[in-house]
């Protein structure tokens, strides 16, 4: 799991996508996570013309975060995100993150259960 700190700009948090060849990165370092910026974020500032380096990450990131258990099947994650209309969904075991999956982590799943065309 890739952290940018809670006063980064989203330009600082696009390098960390970038670096980290991730979907979405974690801002700010409390243990159970508030906000999350994804790519989609970012692309949202650009696309309205405001500087990315001028923005903070916190400012846009998304704060309805959604959670799943580190038990849960995949089946019952990629309905949970389909449900919540989302693309990330954070990990935890008991109160503690441990991961976040992402919408091309359940596409890679499903894609090797598939039948060779």
């Amino acid at each position: 799991m890739v952290r940018v700190p809670s006063d980064a700009t989203v330009a600082a948090a696009a390098a960390a996508l970038i670096n980290a060849e991730v979907g979405a990165v974690i801002v700010g370092a409390q243990a159970r996570p508030t906000a999350l910026i994804s790519e989609r974020d970012v692309a949202r500032v650009v696309a309205a013309g405001q500087d990315p380096t001028a923005v903070r990450a916190a400012d846009v990131a998304s704060t309805n975060l959604v959670w799943c258990a580190a038990d849960a099947t995949v089946d019952e994650v990629a309905q949970r995100m389909t449900d919540k209309h989302i693309r990330h969904l954070l990990v935890e075991d008991g109160e503690t993150l441990v991961g976040i999956v992402s919408a091309r982590d359940l596409l890679g799943v499903y894609a090797s259960d598939a039948e060779p065309a």
